[in-house]
C-alpha cells in the first residue's frame, strides 16, 4: 500500500510523533494505521523513560478555580526548558493537572511521596478488618496489598484514573506528555483549597 501525506499527516494528528517517526510506522505496518500508532506509542514510552533523569528547571504553576470560586488548585509542573513551558501543549497539561487535583482530591504525587507511618498505619487498619477471616495468611497479604493499591489509586495523584480519560491514569498521561513534548515533565507539588476546609 502505498503510504500518502494525509496518512502520515492523520497519523501525526493522532500520536504527536514526527514525520519521518509517522512514515516509518506506516512503512513498517503496510499502511495500518493502528499498528503504526502502537508502534510510535511504544517508541514514545522507551524514550519518556530515557528522559526521566533529566533535570527539569522550568514549568509552569498553573491554578484552577471551579466555579462558584468556592473549591481552588494550585500546581506546579516542571519541563526541561521555558519554550516548551510556553507551548499550548504544555498549558494545557497543566491546566488538565490542576482539574485533576480539584476533582479528586489527592494527598500526595507518588508513592514516594507517601509517609511509611501512613502504609503502616493502612496495613494495621486492612488486617484487623481481616482478623476474623478464616483465609491463610498469603491469602490475606494478598488481599492487604491490593487494599493497598486501591489505597493508593485514591490517594496518589500519579495512580488516579485521569478524569477526562478513566481508560488511562495521570502517570500514563504525563508519560504521553513526555513523548510529544520532547523532555522530561515532572509534577513537583500541589495545593487544594476549599472554603470551610
Amino acid at each position: 500500500m502505498a503510504i500518502t501525506t494525509d496518512m502520515i499527516k492523520e497519523l501525526r494528528e493522532v500520536t504527536g510523533a514526527g514525520v519521518l517517526d509517522c512514515k516509518r510506522a506506516l512503512d513498517e505496518t503496510g499502511g495500518d494505521m493502528e499498528k503504526a500508532a502502537s508502534i510510535l506509542r511504544e517508541k514514545g514510552l522507551a524514550a519518556a523513560a530515557k528522559k526521566a533523569d533529566r533535570v527539569v528547571p522550568e514549568g509552569r504553576i498553573e491554578a484552577y478555580v471551579h466555579p462558584g470560586s468556592k473549591l481552588a488548585t494550585l500546581i506546579e509542573v516542571n519541563c526541561e526548558t521555558d519554550f516548551v513551558a510556553r507551548t499550548e501543549e504544555f498549558i494545557g497539561l497543566c491546566h488538565d493537572l490542576a482539574m485533576q487535583v480539584a476533582a479528586s482530591n489527592p494527598n500526595y504525587v507518588s508513592r514516594e511521596d507517601v509517609p511509611e507511618s501512613v502504609i503502616e498505619d493502612e496495613r494495621a487498619e486492612y488486617r484487623a478488618q481481616l482478623a476474623d477471616d478464616p483465609k491463610p495468611d498469603h491469602i490475606v497479604d494478598r488481599i492487604i496489598e491490593r487494599k493497598l493499591g486501591k489505597f493508593y489509586e485514591e490517594k496518589v495523584l500519579l495512580e488516579q484514573p485521569f478524569i477526562k480519560d478513566e481508560n488511562k491514569t495521570v502517570q500514563q498521561l504525563l508519560t504521553e506528555a513526555i513523548a510529544k513534548l520532547g523532555e522530561n515533565v515532572i509534577i513537583r507539588r500541589f495545593a487544594r483549597f476549599r472554603i470551610g476546609e
